[in-house]
This record gives C-alpha cells, structure tokens and sequence, in this order.
C-alpha cells in the first residue's frame, strides 16, 4: 500500500528535500566562518553580527535537514554496497547537529560578552566544524553520484530485485 504512494524517486513528494535544506546549512556554516575569519583580520565588526546570525540559521536548519535525511535514508531502500557510506553519513549528521550547536552556543556566549572581538580557539573549532561538513558534503555526493539514492534507475533496478 505504502508503494502505491510513493513516485518513481521512491518518495511521497516531488523530490528529495533533504539536500535543498542542506545546501543551506553548508553555505551558511561557510558564510559564517568566512566572515569571521575577515572580520578577525580587518577588524571589522559587524562581520561577527552576520557570522552570528548564520549559524543561528544554520543550526536550526541542520535538524530539519537531519530529519529529512533520516526519513529519506528510509525511504531509499539502500543496498549492501551503500550502507556503510549512509551510516557514516547518518552518523556524522547527527553528530554535526550537536557540534554545530555546541559551537553555535559559544558563538551567542562571544556575541554577547565581547560583540567586537572574537577569539583565535573559536576560530580553530569553526575551522574544525568546516571540515567535518566538507567531509559530510563528500559523503552526501557519494550517495547521489556513486550509489545514486532515489534516482530513477537505481529506484527502478531495487523494486525489480537487481541491487
């Protein structure tokens, strides 16, 4: 019954919406340490402001994006050879999710202490949390571009017992 709601992607809507909102979150985490970094540099200040309000945004939205993900790794049926990219790839979401609001939670700790200065050990842990989102955003590719999760085809070849 469920398959007769479900679209030729394997899902009860158009397409994927996970990587719509997670494509915001990867630019606004970036957005945020590149402000951050130039606002450290030049000293000017009303960088940090929009640096703070980016990872605002981007910590709310990366648990919308993490549930999405979760009920369309659901939905995607993954077979045996994409499992161990997609549970490395649930794993380090969720996992993100807390770092980014522990970082998040720092950042509103410096905007409200210090608005005009921002110290050099957050600035090392934004470093650390854009690359583990580079890493996350290499593992979300695989899955689409290697192991192709919800494209037709792949769809099509799980439903006739090929993968």
């Amino acid at each position: 019954m469920l398959e007769n709601l479900l679209n030729n992607h394997n899902l009860p809507y158009p397409d994927t919406i996970h990587p719509i909102i997670v494509h915001f979150v990867i630019a606004m985490v970036l957005f945020a340490f590149l402000c951050d970094v130039v606002g450290y540099f030049t000293s000017n200040y009303r960088l940090f402001e929009v640096s703070w309000w980016n990872m605002f945004f981007a910590t709310i939205s990366i648990f919308v994006a993490v549930i999405f993900g979760q009920f369309e790794a659901g939905l995607a049926q993954p077979y045996n050879a994409a499992e161990r990219v997609l549970n490395l790839h649930t794993l380090l979401g969720w996992s993100l999710a807390g770092i980014l609001a522990a970082i998040t939670a720092w950042r509103y700790v410096i905007h409200c202490r210090t608005p005009e200065k921002i110290s050099v050990y957050y600035l090392a842990a934004s470093l650390l949390l854009t690359v583990l989102v580079g890493v996350q955003v290499y593992f979300g590719d695989e899955l689409v571009w290697v192991y192709g999760l919800h494209t037709v085809p792949v769809v099509e070849a799980i439903k006739e017992g090929l993968l």
